[in-house]
């Protein structure tokens, strides 16, 4: 790996670890829809503006409801769910459950994709999923904090969805191509909350707007850029790896930036999940005869 795509990756992780305790931040003065539609007006303003420099084409208007669809799910239903899911859930528990995605990802395309799952991956499956049971349902969870959870485990669905609907759209148009226009698609039902947002913002500190702005430019525009980026110079299975850094860099961001510490039985069950998801991506799937480890979207 060179150094340009390894720096890709790095700042990828580092920003999308980020996110996680910006929204909290954020959720300190925004309700979760102000939230959700402000911070993806600013990511949408900056990839507009990149897709005008770069000439990054408008999808043919076949496409459009195809490519609208999918941004409903992985980008529009993911943030809301993430956003409402925070309100009761810290910031790194969020992201130990979001980890847990790629498991789901799996199941979806052995079913509807047609690839294959050999039994440890179906055992890593299994691990995963006892340990987000025990985020979700641990002793030191309550109702509040488990009703939150469940969003935030919904959350993690609909963008295991989102990669395996995009599967046949990518194989069209460039990642890059297809990553501008759905964060822009997803952005437009998200307008139904713009209400009451310009009271907000002038109501809330600068800090808590710069704090939207930051996770609107970096996590939510740029890091996909980066993402995208690094993955048409490094194989999928490769960068995918560093995924499993990002909820440690999490936990430690929110620490350090709004003073959250998850609960023991929180990071207990995260581990266990991360340990599932690392069963079905390096040993889950039965290697091809006389061809490489098969790349992924993630």
């Amino acid at each position: 790996m060179d150094p340009l795509s390894l720096t890709a990756i790095l700042v990828t992780i580092l920003f999308w670890a980020s996110s996680f305790a910006g929204i909290k931040a954020g959720l300190d003065h925004f309700t979760p829809e102000h939230l959700t539609v402000y911070r993806f007006l600013v990511a949408s303003a900056v990839l507009l503006v990149y897709a005008a420099v770069a000439r990054i084409p408008f999808p043919e208007w076949k496409d459009v409801p195809r490519i609208f669809g999918v941004s409903i799910l992985g980008i529009t239903i993911y943030h809301y769910a993430l956003n409402f899911g925070e309100l009761t859930v810290p910031a790194g528990v969020a992201s130990l459950i979001i980890a847990a995605g790629p498991v789901f990802t799996a199941l979806m395309a052995t079913f509807w994709l047609g690839e294959r799952l050999n039994w440890l991956g179906w055992l890593g499956i299994a691990v995963s999923i006892s340990g987000v049971t025990l985020i979700v349902l641990g002793k030191e969870a309550d109702l509040s904090f488990t009703q939150g959870a469940l969003l935030i485990l919904l959350s993690a669905f609909v963008t295991s969805l989102y990669f395996v609907l995009q599967k046949p759209l990518l194989k069209k148009y460039p990642s890059r191509q297809f990553t501008v226009w759905s964060l822009v698609f997803g952005t437009v039902p998200m307008l139904v909350s713009l209400p009451g947002l310009p009271e907000e913002i002038r109501a809330a500190p600068a800090s808590a707007n710069w704090a939207v702005i930051y996770i609107g430019i970096f996590p939510a525009a740029l890091a996909y850029l980066t993402w995208t980026f690094a993955l048409s110079r490094v194989p999928a299975n490769i960068t995918t790896s560093f995924l499993y850094v990002s909820p440690v860099l999490a936990i430690l961001i929110s620490y350090f930036w709004v003073h959250e510490v998850p609960s023991h039985i929180s990071i207990i069950g995260g581990g266990i999940a991360l340990v599932g998801v690392i069963i079905v991506n390096t040993l889950g799937k039965p290697r091809a005869q006389g061809t490489g480890p098969r790349a992924k979207q993630a």
